[in-house]
């Protein structure tokens, strides 16, 4: 079994409040880099002194800021359909939720969607759909893809699609992967098998280790960027992360490299479930932050993915915190981005409602490098050997100066007068002050775009 809940109940019984030494001693291992154990991820979860609560702030800071720089990468969900067969007693999308309006968007539909997130500025989409398809079954979910990849609109496309889907068998996988996704993610939701059970009651849902094993498919078939996560709130979020923790562990056992993005969304409101608005084990900010933290020591080298579920405040406060990507400019409902109608499709309620270009004011305004960047994907960095170049520090002579001709390209092209000004004198102090070897490369690529180039990067 992957995971082993007697092993985690042992080591949150074992686990106590550490002393300042204990914690310390944690933190400077965490420095080096190289991950950490689940004891003592136990031991952090128990850390409430207010002045040890900001070194461990502060060594994930450091941590995330070694290996990516200061960059955050930027997309946007695309939600194809809300058509789902599964009965989760915490989703609006759930078969028997009547308090939301169906839909599955035609092709047409589709790429009308993708226009406008093109004309926003984005690169980046993950596709959504709920875990249940039109007449044409999987097919749906490749065509939809084909669309997303053959539309343009004026200076723009989207570069890499991203995807989050049902469980798939082995082959399907192989198909998705020769679709030319990028990462497929998929969520656990629960670790905890008999909070799995009593949340999950109807569908193919049910089946706790379908799903937990269709990574180690999706893997098989070759699919080398996988995302994983947990829907915190459903279960204690110390077992959570120690599940998780177990999780990747088995993955860089069995396939050599664990999980590329990590994402973290909390539960929230959502049509048509109380559980939504009450969530069984509610996670406060405090802790929050806290799951953040342990997760960037824990895994140095995996993104953690920051969706717009979360107020801006929060999200402005995790970016130190070892948050590597987020959404923004969000719709959860199929055709959000084109229609405004009155109905509700919505899969949860959205704490940020801000659009793109405002978000890109907010983080450069806060010294952090908004990022388009998909060179990684497209250059064959992905899996094992993304991992060879993260783990001696080396990714971020590609990711800064990639982020800087994304963020250039932004500028130039959908950024507000006052977005643009506050963007180029961030991009000009960043390549002031990196390593001389990555400001010559971010330099190059950066004038290459400001003389009207498009998708440069190295």
């Amino acid at each position: 079994m992957i995971i082993q809940e007697p092993d985690i109940q042992q080591i949150l019984h074992i686990a106590r409040k550490p002393d300042a030494k204990a914690v310390n001693d944690i933190l400077a291992e965490a420095r080096e880099m190289k991950g950490i154990g689940a004891d003592k991820v136990a031991l952090l979860a128990h850390v409430q002194d207010p002045e040890l609560l900001q070194e461990l702030f502060e060594t994930a800071r450091y941590i995330k800021e070694e290996i990516y720089g200061k960059r955050l990468v930027l997309f946007a969900p695309l939600y194809i359909s809300n058509l789902c067969g599964n009965e989760c007693l915490y989703c609006a999308f759930r078969a028997r939720n009547t308090a939301i309006h169906r839909r599955a968007l035609t092709q047409a539909e589709i790429a009308r969607e993708t226009r406008i997130l093109i004309d926003q500025g984005h690169k980046r989409v993950l596709l959504v759909a709920g875990e249940a398809y039109p007449q044409e079954g999987f097919q749906y979910v490749l065509d939809s893809i084909a669309t997303i990849y053959n539309t343009r609109h004026d200076h723009g496309e989207i570069r890499r699609v991203n995807v989050n889907i049902a469980p798939l068998e082995v082959e399907e996988f192989r198909a998705l992967k020769e679709a030319q996704i990028g990462t497929y993610q998929l969520f656990q939701e629960t670790y905890h098998r008999e909070t799995y059970r009593n949340v999950h009651v109807g569908g193919r849902k049910q089946d706790y280790d379908w799903r937990i094993t269709a990574i180690d498919r999706a893997m098989q078939a070759g699919i080398d960027d996988v995302g994983i996560g947990v829907l915190f709130g459903l279960a204690d979020w110390r077992f959570e992360i120690l599940a998780l923790m177990q999780h990747i562990r088995h993955l860089e056992k069995t396939f050599g490299v664990g999980p590329h993005t990590i994402s973290v969304p909390r539960l929230e409101p959502a049509s048509g479930t109380e559980m939504a608005s009450k969530p069984p084990h509610a996670v406060n900010d405090h802790d929050f932050r806290k799951i953040i933290a342990i997760l960037r020591l824990a895994v140095p080298y995996t993104g953690i993915i920051l969706s717009t579920r979360e107020n801006p405040q929060t999200r402005a406060e995790s970016f130190a915190l070892g948050v590597s990507q987020i959404s923004a400019g969000s719709r959860t409902n199929p055709g959000g981005y084109a229609d405004h109608e009155d109905y509700d499709a919505s899969q949860f309620a959205l704490g940020d409602h801000r659009p793109l270009d405002e978000v890109i004011h907010s983080i450069a305004s806060l010294g952090y490098i908004p990022s388009f960047c998909t060179g990684c994907y497209r250059l064959g960095r992905t899996g094992a050997d993304f991992m060879d170049l993260a783990k001696p520090g080396d990714i971020k002579m590609h990711c800064e100066p990639n982020a800087l001709s994304t963020y250039q390209e932004y500028l130039n092209d959908y950024a507000s007068p006052e977005t643009r000004a506050t963007g180029e004198k961030l991009i000009d102090d960043v390549i002031t002050g990196m390593h001389p070897d990555a400001a010559r490369r971010a330099r190059n690529l950066v004038e290459r775009v400001r003389a009207g180039g498009h998708d440069v990067y190295c």
